[in-house]
């Protein structure tokens, strides 16, 4: 049997090749102030129709609370059989720089191996694998099936998650297949079981009614730059890592490692820059608390005047690891900006959004069948793995679906480059995940028929 998907899923893999293709042609991004929404609707349009052919039914447009589309559709269980959600999103990133893109992003093209293109993996990309897994198996589907492909993932803007509860029914299953992560590297069978959670704040630091001259007052005036600078700075330690009063920053992680040469090679570390903070990469990424500045407002270096700042701001963002409750979290990173503060400036801190961490439990027997399949086709035990993203609506879907198993996999892997310039993804990650999958809901089918 697993010879013959091999087989169906190598020829089926042009057919992939060519969707994908089309998939990525449509400039997908959920910002209207960028791209016009209508090419997120063609988007939601071609998901559909794919579906349908692919053999489930009733597929449709449903309009969510922040206005995008997300696809829906189901194909019901043989008797007796469980039923399995399909998850992935249509929805893509900003190119950025399209001058940094060695081949236009809207265009997938086929470089060394490789398939480029803005949401080539993350993640038409497994929407593709999705519709591979499903024509392999034709019409022996053996498990039910609910499919829902959000629109505004990327965006965040929250629409599947404010939909979901209220229409809790319409997508219940046994076991939900989150097709939004990949492998730990190519050819390393993975499920993902932790995503950090997110707190993010905006700190303003005022010291003078005005800027005022350097030369007359500079030394004596407190500068409200250099304040904010010695607050963001208290939040790391000497080697890096982040330090938050009232916050544990010590975790450690017990799934798979990550290579500290891999991981200077996927993240882009400069020759002779060191990693910041200590234990291990994994802990580092997937058990601790940690900090990133993502902007300052302060006066830019070209034009800049001879002038002490009066004010200064900065958005700071902490990302949360599982066990750790990001509301608190929140409060803590807030209390240590504002007792560190010099020279008596005023603080104000305002709250931005916050997402919890998500844990998923790997006990039942979809997970079970999940590490059945990888090893059949792979050759090689499955491993879990961390996400230093977040996905809130993993918890929306514990919370509405708590006894249901919760599966994060699919075709991203490092080098992808998500979110970047010159995204890709490995074609034969498409293939191999297509035939995890379909052998998954084999294998689920045989270990949970009620």
């Amino acid at each position: 049997m697993t010879d013959e998907l091999a087989s169906r899923i190598a020829a089926l893999m042009p057919r992939a090749q060519a969707d994908l293709a089309e998939l990525v042609a449509i400039p997908s991004v959920a910002d209207p102030r960028q791209y016009p929404p209508e090419k997120c609707r063609q988007a939601a349009e071609w998901v559909a129709a794919a579906f349908t052919e692919a053999g489930l039914r009733d597929v449709h447009l449903e309009e969510t609370p922040d206005g995008s589309h997300a696809v829906i559709g189901h194909r019901p269980p043989p008797p007796g059989a469980p039923t399995v959600l399909l998850y992935s999103h249509y929805d893509v990133q900003p190119p950025l720089d399209d001058a940094a893109w060695e081949s236009p992003p809207f265009r997938l093209t086929e470089r060394d191996g490789r398939w480029y293109g803005r949401g080539a993996a993350d993640c038409k990309g497994n929407i593709v694998m999705h519709l591979t897994a499903l024509r392999a198996l034709g019409e022996s589907v053996p498990v039910g099936l609910k499919l829902v492909v959000e629109g505004s993932e990327e965006q965040g803007t929250g629409g599947l998650e404010q939909y979901l509860p209220p229409h809790a029914g319409e997508l219940h299953a046994d076991a939900l297949l989150i097709c939004d992560t990949g492998n730990a590297a190519v050819g390393v069978p993975t499920a993902t079981t932790s995503l950090r959670g997110v707190a993010n704040v905006v700190v303003t630091v005022r010291a003078l009614k005005g800027d005022m001259h350097s030369g007359m007052f500079g030394g004596a005036a407190p500068d409200a730059l250099a304040a904010l600078v010695r607050m963001l700075d208290s939040l790391r330690d000497a080697d890096g890592g982040t330090r938050i009063d009232g916050l544990d920053c010590d975790g450690t992680w017990s799934g798979a490692g990550y290579d500290e040469d891999a991981f200077r090679t996927d993240a882009g570390v400069l020759d002779g820059v060191r990693l910041t903070g200590s234990g291990t990469v994994a802990d580092r990424l997937w058990a601790r608390p940690a900090v990133t500045v993502l902007g300052i407002d302060c006066p830019p270096v070209v034009g800049s005047a001879a002038a002490v700042p009066a004010t200064a701001r900065a958005r700071v963002s902490l990302r949360v690891p599982p066990g750790t409750d990001a509301g608190a979290a929140q409060d803590a990173l807030i209390g240590h900006l504002e007792a560190a503060a010099p020279w008596g400036v005023q603080v104000e801190v305002v709250r931005e959004g916050a997402g919890s961490p998500f844990r998923a439990g790997t006990g039942g027997p979809a997970y079970a069948a999940l590490g059945k399949a990888m090893q059949e086709v792979y050759g090689r035990p499955m491993s879990f793995l961390g996400q230093g993203g977040s996905i809130p609506l993993c918890n929306v879907l514990a919370a509405t679906y708590p006894d249901a198993e919760i599966i994060l996999m699919g075709v991203e892997e490092p080098r992808c480059l998500i979110h970047a310039p010159n995204e890709s993804v490995d074609p034969d990650e498409i293939a191999h995940m297509a035939h995890v999958e379909a052998l998954f809901l084999r294998h689920f089918a045989g270990s949970a028929r009620r």
